[in-house]
């Protein structure tokens, strides 16, 4: 991710995954390691665009992805290695989630200077 942790995207339209979640409490060794490939398998993807994320003190974590085409987003979300870490978050990592798939058409902001 960049410095500014802002994704450089295009002008609109195109779509966001946004991922919501709340962290189990333990059972998360190799959360780490999986999120991080995870990130190297996304950007590699044809249609991805850029990623944000966060999470608190508490565990709750937001992700929004961002991609070019729902076609790119369900080849994402197919994608073998992807398959392997959405049943680990079933079953280890995540105490609750949502995933909601939205089109940007319009966006603006400050740019960091």
């Amino acid at each position: 991710m960049s410095e500014s942790r802002f994704a450089k995207l295009p002008k609109p339209p195109y779509f966001a995954v946004i991922f919501s979640s709340l962290r189990e409490s333990d059972g998360n060794e190799d959360y780490d390691a999986m999120s991080e490939r995870m990130l190297e398998l996304a950007v590699k993807q044809p249609g991805y665009l850029g990623v944000e994320s966060a999470r608190d003190v508490e565990k709750f974590g937001i992700t929004v992805s961002y991609w070019d085409s729902l076609k790119a987003i369900k080849q994402w979300r197919s994608h073998s290695e992807h398959v392997v870490a959405q049943e680990f978050g079933k079953s280890q990592w995540y105490k609750d989630y949502e995933v909601r798939v939205s089109e940007v058409k319009y966006a603006h902001g400050k740019p960091i200077e």
